[in-house]
């Protein structure tokens, strides 16, 4: 699954991280790369300890609970705070795999999504495709500042090497109470019928019988 959601972060919220990006203390990405990562990694990333970070998070990881596409397609139990990173010209990330686990404070999540969530203008540079390998081949994505694409963290990915301008993102992991990714398709799928029903017709008995199926389905699959 690879699904994009544009327009999550408002203008206003987009402005106001960009904004404060400009100024940003970032570091080596080096140092949050797993095992074999970091032999591929070239780019750099917003200070983890940063008081910034944690008022950045505050309106992106927000704007992704608010989201009714993004929770319809990833069922977030966790969403782990976003790195902010930034790629000038020259630097990309070769392909790899995320972690599993990732450890936070007072928890331990198991990352069934990844998400990148687009900050940088797309006409404000080249290069700094996200190509994610899937068994039907490679896909390139590169959205508009604001929108994000959320994918499974099971995927083999890349970031492109950036030949001008510069590309900025937040990155982010989910953990679902729907482990499986085509459980997680079945439930959009029922969801997205059961709202157009809604918005059509209101409530009826077709209505209420897909709400029935929804319900005892998501009963049935969650993990809490």
């Amino acid at each position: 699954m690879i699904f994009c959601i544009g327009d999550v972060l408002t203008p206003e919220e987009l402005n106001w991280v960009n904004s404060q990006l400009l100024n940003g203390e970032f570091v080596d990405g080096k140092i949050t790369a797993g095992v074999g990562a970091s032999s591929v990694k070239n780019n750099l990333q917003l200070k983890a300890d940063s008081p910034l970070v944690q008022q950045l998070n505050k309106v992106v990881i927000q704007s992704l609970w608010r989201a009714q596409p993004f929770q319809m397609a990833a069922r977030p139990k966790i969403i782990r705070p976003a790195i902010f990173s930034k790629y000038e010209p020259g630097m990309k990330y070769g392909t790899h795999i995320d972690n599993a686990l990732m450890a936070g404070e007072n928890y331990m999540m198991r990352t069934d999504l990844s998400v990148t969530v687009f900050l940088s203008p797309a006409s404000s540079y080249t290069g700094g495709e996200l190509v994610i390998e899937s068994p039907h081949g490679e896909q390139a994505v590169k959205l508009d500042g604001g929108a994000l694409v959320v994918y499974l963290s099971t995927s083999l990915h890349r970031v492109e090497m950036v030949t001008q301008g510069v590309r900025l993102a937040a990155v982010t992991w989910v953990e679902s109470p729907i482990r499986d990714a085509h459980q997680r398709e079945i439930l959009l799928d029922l969801d997205t019928a059961r709202q157009s029903i809604f918005e059509k017709h209101g409530k009826t008995p077709e209505f209420d019988s897909l709400c029935k199926t929804f319900t005892n389905l998501l009963r049935l699959w969650a993990e809490v």
